[in-house]
């Protein structure tokens, strides 16, 4: 029985790539927290963003849901009248322990947890789309057009809240924030065996970009503007507003 502490990578294995099946689901809250610096406190101003723009009588998408922390966290915030949130992940595992978490949090803003491609879903009457780590792990040269098709979706006043692992424009400082973050690692208790042995699970699986790169997509796309308002080492979240 998994006691849903992220062992995964604890023994020497032939490591394949990355994915979010039924293990990784199993242990997801432990390793999201010890992988990522600040998760708790995105998770949460995401919550608050979905609050302050939700519009009356929209949809927030939540693509890429995981286990429904930031669905569930503008459930707790949205105020607008006749809201709903469509969360939306691939991963089977994933969708059936999110179901389980939204049913168990009772939420005046409904939660739908569909399982598809987040590339199958039409965006339509969307006031808040939410990308909470999910960009980096979709094929580089589909990015733009997710991104287009994004904003389309999107009311006027409506924004995007993007988080992302990102890219250093220099090897030297790409190096010194990957230095940080697997020290961050260490002494949330991963092994240098746990921390290597990841690193190669995902390396063509989430392959990441520099914030110039994610701003010109957005601008590109007609966000008017794009605020990055989370940093720490490599890892950000911005929102990216619509006229």
């Amino acid at each position: 029985m998994n006691t849903g502490k992220d062992a995964i990578y604890s023994q020497p294995q032939q490591v394949g790539a990355f994915s979010f099946d039924q293990n990784v689901a199993e242990v997801f809250p432990d390793m999201i927290q010890r992988s990522v610096p600040g998760y708790n406190t995105i998770v949460d101003a995401i919550g608050q963003l979905c609050g302050s723009h939700a519009q009356e009588n929209s949809v927030i998408y939540d693509l890429g849901c995981a286990l429904g922390a930031a669905s569930l966290a503008a459930s707790k915030y949205v105020t607008a009248k006749n809201c709903k949130i469509i969360g939306v992940d691939n991963s089977e595992a994933m969708v059936k322990r999110c179901e389980l978490h939204v049913q168990a949090y009772k939420s005046t803003t409904p939660i739908q947890v569909i399982c598809n491609d987040l590339q199958n879903i039409d965006i339509t009457n969307a006031s808040c789309v939410i990308m909470n780590f999910t960009l980096q792990f979709i094929e580089p040269e589909q990015r733009a057009d997710i991104i287009n098709k994004i904003y389309a979706g999107l009311n006027p006043g409506g924004i995007l809240i993007l988080s992302e692992k990102l890219q250093h424009n220099s090897e030297q400082g790409n190096e010194l924030l990957i230095d940080l973050h697997h020290e961050f690692k260490r002494r949330n208790g991963y092994s240098e065996l746990e921390i290597s042995q990841k690193r190669s699970a995902l390396e063509d699986v989430m392959r990441t970009d520099t914030f110039e790169t994610h701003q010109k997509r957005l601008t590109g796309a007609g966000f008017s503007d794009v605020v990055r308002w989370f940093t720490c080492f490599n890892f950000a979240s911005m929102v990216a507003l619509k006229k």
